[in-house]
């Protein structure tokens, strides 16, 4: 499941092959394995993400689903998500739980989509390598040795290394293009 596309996860979700929940855990447990490592993730919330989940997949047996509905998402630490630690990468922000949702989250909640948390990302998304962030450096799942780029280097890492299907990111000076080429793979 973690190497098949976006539309291959919907289709298995309509059929019933797979349920949001069990999708949701392969995820959850691939960050468990990997983001020791790696360093993907800066914040995770199991409970909330697993809900998510279940949510889904009431709605995918109502009939009621959208294309995105109980895919498991990865979403740059930059956007405000209700109840979520939002940092932007900083210390400064360590604390700061957002009471409201940035609208792409808001868009994505509609849809149906599960938060698997939040991913790395260069200090206020000011850098190019992902190795400003307060949380540790993020690493390129290819070689721990290099960066991921940035600033949303979190963000193509979390995808390069199979612990999201899809994640989200932002792009000012190529914060998610560099990013997505150094994770990048050519077979």
């Amino acid at each position: 499941m973690i190497n098949s596309s976006l539309k291959a996860l919907g289709q298995m979700l309509a059929k019933k092959e797979v349920s949001s929940v069990e999708l949701t855990q392969t995820f959850l447990n691939r960050i468990d394995a990997l983001n020791p490592q790696i360093n993907a993730y800066i914040a995770l919330d199991k409970d909330k993400t697993l809900a998510q989940a279940k949510a889904a997949d009431v709605r995918i047996a109502a009939g009621n689903a959208a294309p995105l509905t109980g895919i498991p998402i990865a979403q740059k630490d930059i956007f405000c998500a209700t109840g979520w630690k939002t940092t932007c990468g900083s210390k400064i922000l360590a604390n700061f739980v957002a009471p409201y949702d940035a609208h792409v989250i808001s868009q994505f909640d509609a849809a149906g989509a599960v938060n698997l948390g939040k991913t790395n990302q260069d200090e206020f998304a000011m850098g190019s390598s992902t190795e400003t962030s307060a949380f540790g450096i993020c690493r390129n799942p290819w070689s721990e040795a290099h960066v991921p780029g940035g600033s949303s280097g979190g963000s193509a890492a979390a995808v390069a290394a199979r612990m999201a299907p899809l994640s989200i990111g932002t792009d000012t000076g190529g914060s998610i293009r560099q990013p997505a080429s150094f994770c990048g793979r050519s077979e």
